[in-house]
């Protein structure tokens, strides 16, 4: 058979349940050029607070994004390691992966 993957199955599953949702796809676009505090992000989807706080929670436990506190704001950053853990996952099909045709299917069950 292949090659396992050694990175954690729950850093990964986290990590594509966080870029399933089209929100949390804008809410890393945005912070792809610089870090935003929350009003920003608000302010740049249209949402708020506290739908964006769901949003914001979930790309944090997947470790895609860090926050750092400055005074009463809150203020978010990409990952970038993270993205590199998910990146690497996916890579690893196509290295490692060929695609071999099936074996004929016996007849005993």
């Amino acid at each position: 058979m292949g090659k396992v993957s050694t990175i954690a199955p729950d850093s990964l599953v986290a990590g594509f349940h966080a870029l399933s949702d089209p929100i949390r796809i804008q809410v890393l676009e945005l912070l792809r050029s610089q870090e935003l505090c929350v009003c920003e992000l608000c302010e740049h989807l249209g949402v708020t607070q506290s739908k964006l706080s769901f949003h914001l929670k979930n790309l944090k436990e997947a470790d895609l994004v860090r926050s750092r506190q400055e005074g009463r704001w809150i203020y978010y950053s990409l990952n970038l390691s993270q993205f590199v853990i998910l990146e690497q996952y996916l890579a690893e099909f196509r290295r490692f992966s060929p695609i071999l045709p099936a074996r004929p299917c016996s007849d005993t069950p």
